[in-house]
């Protein structure tokens, strides 16, 4: 890496209130050569409220290879650049990812200037656990790899965060309710501006309010993980439905000695060894 390279600042900005951008972030667009925008329409706007003139160049999703190439180019040539996306932080969800990947292919250093995420400030609002969550932003618009999607969030137990778009909100919680089934979930709107909401609720209940009143704005879906108590109590269920000697050689067949493969029929079974034991021994008495 030449020490006259340029370097990329992934500037986080505002996701709705213009206060939220930093003193650094600032400063950072008005000091780089270029900056890079996911729209640039919309991001001059920005710019022009905070009265920066840096130089925009356009990087989008349609562009986002062949435009990244030309991009290092110009940060070899000692040029450093600012990536901003339409709102929040760059790299998320958006074409940003790739070129960062390319940098680092190719010897650019990268650096991020943390801000405003939308998924964060979801998660802090739903009043559901934050602990542990994983986010799935946009579902694919492709049928059968949305349903695989889906599928995989079934026994997620981290707390989900889905973003979406008005015009298809419906359609997906009820593709959610259908495969996820029922539950804990917060709808959230216009975060960080004056009309913001966050209304708790449930699938089922979201779905019939907002079949009945047309949502407005994108989405931001926080919807509770699955109970582990229920997923092992449903397992533990779906198993004593099955004889036990034909549970027991299930895992003989699997190549466990007697002793392993009772110590896990009993785990299944949410019983003692003992237990597992003395059935047997009973069943070859009768």
């Amino acid at each position: 890496m030449s020490e006259n390279q340029g370097k990329l600042y992934l500037c986080a900005t505002p996701i709705g209130n213009l206060e939220d951008i930093t003193m650094r972030v600032l400063r950072v667009l008005q000091e780089v050569d270029l900056i890079a925008a996911e729209d640039t329409r919309n991001s001059i706007r920005l710019l022009n409220h905070f009265d920066i003139h840096t130089p925009l160049t356009s990087y989008h999703e349609y562009n986002k290879i062949e435009k990244a190439y030309v991009l290092i180019e110009e940060m070899k040539k000692g040029k450093d650049i600012a990536l901003i996306t339409d709102a929040g932080t760059p790299g998320i969800s958006d074409p940003g990812e790739d070129l960062v990947r390319l940098c680092y292919e190719n010897g650019v250093e990268v650096t991020s200037l943390p801000g405003a995420c939308a998924c964060v400030t979801a998660l802090t609002l739903s009043g559901l656990s934050t602990r542990r969550f994983c986010f799935e932003a946009f579902l694919p618009s492709d049928k059968k790899e949305k349903q695989e999607v889906l599928e995989e969030l079934k026994d997620e137990t981290r707390t989900i965060i889905i973003y979406e778009a008005p015009h298809r909100l419906v359609r997906t919680l009820k593709e959610l309710l259908e495969t996820l089934g029922d539950r804990r979930m917060t709808v959230l709107r216009e975060l960080t501006k004056k009309h913001e909401t966050a209304f708790t609720t449930t699938l089922s209940e979201a779905v019939a309010y907002y079949e009945a009143e047309a949502p407005r704005g994108e989405c931001v879906l926080v919807l509770e993980g699955r109970s582990r108590q229920q997923m092992k109590e449903e397992s533990q269920a779906a198993w004593k439905e099955m004889d036990i000697e034909e549970h027991m050689q299930k895992y003989l067949d699997q190549g466990m000695d007697k002793k392993e493969a009772m110590k896990q029929v009993a785990k299944d079974r949410g019983v003692g060894k003992r237990d597992v034991y003395r059935e047997l021994v009973d069943r070859d008495k009768a």
